[in-house]
This record gives structure tokens, sequence and C-alpha cells, in this order.
């Protein structure tokens, strides 16, 4: 069976949710972050040295195969236990579409999110006498480089929804579900207006699926959703 090592309120979630919307029968061993600093606990380098959330374990292969990181988690499980679900054909060029939103995903799109959050975070972390410089570099640094990325990156999903339903094309596939976090990330920490319609309605769709209720209702609580 597969083993999932899920961290809360992390990109693990995705992990759980391709699962249910396979079908694949998995186990969750939990970790939960730090209250204070909100990061991983120990536990987790127990499991990898990096300590990092999503891994998972797959025991049904012979022997046990631990694959970190969530595009590769993500490809793992559509190759050995997808049975060309969620996927487009290969000779396809939604298939080159569909490459490139698992890579994004985790590349280009998550580097912003994560200074924005870095960047919220320093103030809050900064002894008392320094904050208010502490926080006038944070708002130059949001405005000049990182919010102008975000509104960048924004404008082109909403561009490509444009031309299909999905991000790799007509059918929900797995780029959808690695998608799901950039978007919800970015929906949470500087919003969508009325210039976002498709995006806001790609969370709608993905939100009403019943294997994303099933994988909230196994992984416990996520803000994003």
């Amino acid at each position: 069976m597969l083993k999932v090592h899920h961290l809360n309120e992390s990109r693990s979630q995705r992990v759980l949710w391709l699962l249910e919307e396979l079908g694949v029968p998995y186990e969750i061993v939990f970790h939960t972050r730090d209250v204070k600093t909100r990061l991983a606990p120990t536990s987790l380098t127990d499991v990898h040295p990096l300590g990092k959330s999503p891994v998972i374990v797959d025991g049904t292969a012979g022997g046990d195969l631990t694959v970190i990181e969530s595009g590769a988690i993500i490809d793992y499980i559509i190759r050995r236990h997808g049975e060309g679900r969620l996927a487009p054909d290969p000779a396809s060029a939604d298939y080159d579409r569909y490459q490139q939103w698992l890579h994004y995903a985790e590349g280009s799109a998550m580097t912003p999110l994560l200074l924005k959050l870095i960047f919220t975070q320093i103030p809050k972390r900064t002894p008392l006498l320094i904050r208010p410089i502490a926080n006038g570099i944070a708002r130059k640094v949001n405005a000049a480089m990182i919010e102008p990325q975000l509104a960048a990156h924004a404008a082109w999903w909403e561009a490509e929804l444009g031309k299909s339903e999905w991000f790799a094309g007509d059918a929900f596939s797995a780029a959808d579900i690695m998608m799901s976090f950039p978007v919800e990330a970015a929906g949470a920490r500087v919003g969508f207006g009325a210039d976002k319609p498709r995006l806001k309605a790609f969370l709608q769709r993905i939100h009403a699926r019943p294997a994303y209720r099933r994988a909230l209702e196994r992984g416990g609580p996520y803000a994003y959703a």
C-alpha cells in the first residue's frame, strides 16, 4: 500500500486528492507543524533527510520506494497507479501542456508565492525596536518585486484557462491538481478581482469535486479550501 507522509496545511494535500480521484488505497502518516514557527516537525527527517512534505513510500512494487517532491510524486502515481487516467495521451499536444504545468507549478509559480509569505512574516518576527524598518523594507520589496510577479503569473493563468476549461486541455487532469495549490495560495494571499473570473471558476470547480472533499476529510484542516 502507498503511505503518504502528510503535513497539515501543506502541498501534500494534493497527493491525497490525486489518490482519492484514482481510488488508489493509501495510508496517511500525520505530521503537525510547530504552532509558533509553522515549520515541519523533526519527525519528517526520520522519513527523508530534508524533512519536507509530501513524501510517499510505496510498498507495492517489491520493497519500499521513497519519493519526494510534489511533481515527482504526482508523476510517479500517475505512471505506476493511474492506469492511463488523469493524464492526456502522450502522443497529443495536450500532453506537452500537461508536462509544462506539472513542472511549472512547483517551479516558477511557487517562487513569488514563497517570497510573499517570507516577506509577510519578516516584520512579525523582527524585534519590536526595529520592526518599523522591517515593515518598510517588506512593503517596498512586495510592491517593487513580488506583487508585480504574482500579477503577471495570475494574468497568464487566467489567459490559459480561456483556451480550455482545464489547464492541460478540455479534460480534468493531474495538471489541475498540481496547479491547485499555486492558484489557491495566490487567491488567499493577493486575491482575485473581477478581472479573474476563470480562476475563480476553476477554484469553484475543484472545490466541488467529491474526491477533493474526501481528501479534506481524510487529511484534516486545510485553510486554502
